[in-house]
């Protein structure tokens, strides 16, 4: 391999990006601007939950019970309706997701001892955010009926039963905030896709303006001529990556507890694969249009749905679980989510980085076997 044909090469590619702005705008703006609509738009929380309270007891025990809703956090009172209808009509407009009717004789029977009945009804067209919300309103309600029996055994003089204290602690995200899961996840969408995408376009851009013809008649070789291509995109790619991760720790307040250099070394291996990746598709194609429709369908779903990003991997088929191991950004939202939130090092992480580096490497000499073989 020849550093000199290497570097003509490099330096060709970067002249072009240089005299081409747009799309130098265009690969250093649209990362920062899915980061910002996803992680501004995209949220897992759950609180503020609109609710509407159908009180037909109209006691104070009642009245203190609709006040421990009140005062969640996870809930926000819309509407003390009247009647069923009322309550139906509120949920099935939307703005109630939530409806908490109380039975006459509430207050009475929690006097006497008896089992007071609350009914809970929820909008299940949502099934996750009903899922969490009827979890929020089970506890409050068993937590409110718990100091009723306290507060009635000291009122009798009985003694106070010892029960279980169970102080939970939550490590790694101890805000339960699903901004700091998403946009470490999230980072390595968008670079997945950035670099996919600007790699595949670059050999099909020279078979179809005719320039690959005049590229063969030279000393170049298939090897120098794909490592230059990558050279000057995986230095866009870099820039991207550091962009994301200063709007996500600094802007989004995404904790970066690991290594900064790490970071820096798990991120190249992972964009060289990407290109790698994309520089492959443009080989095999020859034309812009289907490499691009192909990068983006092969790097977008695969890193949205099949690496981590939101949806839990252990959840899936056992059948989607093996195959979610063919794409390399399952590996790298590990690492991301590794080191921003868990603050853990190579030590821990080295399978991770290990099977980015064997994918790139197995993806590079498939594009330069490609190469060689348009070449012959």
């Amino acid at each position: 391999m020849s550093f000199r044909r290497w570097w003509a090469i490099t330096r060709k590619e970067f002249l072009h990006i240089v005299r081409d702005p747009r799309s130098l705008y265009m690969a250093l703006a649209i990362p920062l601007l899915l980061l910002l609509l996803f992680g501004y738009a995209l949220s897992l929380d759950v609180d503020q939950v609109p609710t509407a309270v159908y009180d037909l007891d109209r006691s104070s025990a009642s009245r203190d019970l609709i006040e421990q809703f009140r005062g969640s956090r996870y809930f926000r009172i819309v509407a003390d309706v009247a009647t069923p209808a009322d309550m139906n009509r509120s949920i099935d407009r939307g703005t109630a997701l939530v409806g908490v009717l109380i039975n006459p004789g509430f207050g009475d029977d929690l006097k006497a001892g008896r089992e007071a009945k609350v009914q809970l009804v929820l909008d299940g067209s949502d099934s996750n955010t009903a899922s969490i919300a009827l979890g929020y309103a089970t506890s409050l309600v068993a937590l409110y009926g718990a100091q009723l029996r306290v507060e009635g055994q000291e009122r009798l003089g009985a003694p106070k039963a010892k029960g279980i204290d169970a102080r939970i602690r939550v490590i790694f995200n101890s805000d339960l905030k699903s901004r700091n899961y998403i946009v470490p996840g999230l980072i390595a969408v968008i670079l997945m896709i950035i670099a996919a995408v600007l790699t595949s376009l670059c050999v099909a851009r020279e078979w179809e303006n005719g320039t690959m013809e005049q590229l063969l008649s030279t000393p170049l070789r298939p090897v120098e001529f794909l490592l230059g291509k990558l050279a000057a995109y995986f230095a866009i790619g870099m820039v991207d990556m550091v962009i994301s991760i200063l709007t996500g720790v600094f802007l989004f307040d995404v904790p970066l507890r690991g290594s900064a250099v790490l970071l820096i070394v798990s991120s190249g291996i992972f964009c060289f694969g990407a290109l790698c990746w994309g520089i492959m598709l443009s080989t095999v194609t020859r034309q812009q249009v289907v490499a691009y429709q192909v990068s983006m369908l092969s790097s977008f779903l695969p890193a949205f749905l099949l690496s981590g990003f939101i949806y839990s991997i252990d959840t899936m088929p056992r059948v989607i679980q093996i195959i979610s191991h063919i794409f390399p950004a399952r590996y790298f939202v590990t690492i991301l989510k590794g080191i921003f939130l868990k603050g853990v090092g190579v030590q821990i992480l080295w399978q991770e980085m290990m099977a980015l580096a064997i994918y790139s490497i197995v993806v590079f000499v498939f594009a330069v076997r490609k190469m060689r073989a348009k070449v012959a």
